[in-house]
């Protein structure tokens, strides 16, 4: 009875090899006409639509959560069954019984038979590895949480933007926001230090950018500069490193010049004669550059933070330091470097510019507007010029509120 089926199946075979397609040329030709069409989709989807960018590499920083591709998923959640001391388990015994499992089958499970429903034990065997490997993907999948969002700095433009945020966070409290260095009044220990300028060629010229990275990942400890990479106990990852360097390289290295794109995209907008400040445009940027290396969490500033537009209206330990429509508070007080029981000048150091300060006090005159949407909207209005002397009618403007 067995050898039955494998006869018919024999013959079967040599009658369609008898009536079959070469293997060469015919299907080799057709295998290569397919393989070449997947090549140009590969080449199409990386070009188009490309692979999301990741942070570099980074065995310091304990926040990165690993996800292998979505077809090891199964083996990744496979290895959480098998903690600490039994991890070798889950990485060696259980893979290499699931391939001997697969690569022996054809000898215990010997039906002549072919059609599916003759191969109920094999078939078994393969539905329960598939139905196996699909559950644990599925549990992978739902259980890792998401990877924290990170914008690649794909071009010198935004390592230069990113570079300027990040300086002003970390360094400006002692180097200033120009890198023009000098004594340090607010940073406890440091108190009365001259710090030599960063934009200076004497600095700028003799320090490779391996140099800088090395001194702001490390510090200088001896001279009194804390370590701000994270293998040291600070908050920069490599990729923040990298990108202060190259701010410092492209925007006080005379000798190279900074693209005009990220000129414009890390200055504080000029502000126009009738023209009306607002936090998100004019405001914001000031206190990134001058102020939020002090006013941040974990710093000495009377509980006073400036990261959102409500910490600086309504935060801090004399609040309200800042009135819409009022010039003698706190912090406008402060910004001409007045003294008071309670503030000092602020910037501590050095003044800010004049033109800062002017676009400050707009700002608070017209009622510390948040952004332009919520600018008054100009409504048209009809004004008689004859009693000016003047026969003619002439159309104003005169400011009414958006609803």
């Amino acid at each position: 009875m067995e050898s039955d089926p494998k006869q018919t199946y024999r013959e079967r075979y040599e009658a369609a090899k008898q009536h079959g397609v070469k293997f060469f040329p015919d299907i080799i030709y057709k295998d290569m006409i397919v393989s070449f069409a997947i090549f140009l989709l590969l080449v199409g989807l990386a070009t188009f639509i490309g692979v999301k960018g990741e942070p570099p590499a980074d065995p310091n920083d304990s926040n990165y959560i690993p996800r292998p591709e979505w077809y090891f998923l199964f083996l990744f959640q496979l290895l959480k069954y098998f903690p600490g001391s039994l991890e070798w388990v889950g990485t060696t015994i259980v893979p290499i019984v699931a391939v001997l499992a697969l690569l022996l089958l054809p000898f215990y499970d010997r039906s002549p038979f072919r059609h599916w429903s003759k191969r109920k034990f094999g078939l078994g065997v393969m539905g329960v590895t598939m139905v196996g490997v699909v559950v644990l993907t599925v549990l992978a999948a739902a259980s890792t949480p998401p990877q924290e969002e990170f914008n690649a700095a794909g071009s010198v433009i935004d390592q230069i933007v990113i570079g300027q945020d990040l300086y002003s966070i970390q360094c400006v409290e002692c180097h200033g926001g120009e890198g023009e260095g000098g004594e340090i009044t607010t940073v406890e220990g440091l108190e009365g230090v001259i710090v030599a300028p960063l934009n200076a060629p004497d600095f700028i010229y003799t320090r490779t950018d391996s140099t800088i990275f090395n001194i702001i990942d490390y510090g200088q400890q001896d001279l009194g500069m804390p370590p701000l990479g994270l293998a040291y106990g600070g908050e920069l990852d490599r990729g923040g490193i990298d990108a202060i360097v190259t701010f410092m390289r492209y925007t006080w290295d005379d000798r190279v010049e900074i693209p005009a794109e990220a000129l414009a995209a890390g200055a504080v907008p000029e502000l126009g004669p009738d023209e009306i400040p607002t936090y998100s445009v004019h405001i914001e940027p000031i206190i990134r550059r001058s102020c939020l290396s002090c006013h941040r969490p974990g710093k000495k500033n009377n509980n006073y933070l400036m990261e959102s537009l409500e910490d600086v209206l309504k935060s801090g330990d004399d609040a309200p330091n800042l009135i819409a429509g009022d010039l003698g508070s706190n912090v406008i007080r402060s910004l001409h470097r007045e003294e008071t029981d309670e503030w000092g000048p602020m910037p501590p150091s050095r003044e800010l510019r004049a033109d800062w300060i002017d676009i400050w006090e707009r700002w608070v005159l017209a009622g510390v507007p948040a952004t332009p949407e919520a600018l008054p909207t100009p409504v048209p209005t009809e004004t008689t010029l004859s009693e000016a002397g003047g026969g003619a009618i002439t159309t104003e403007t005169s400011p009414s509120a958006t609803p």
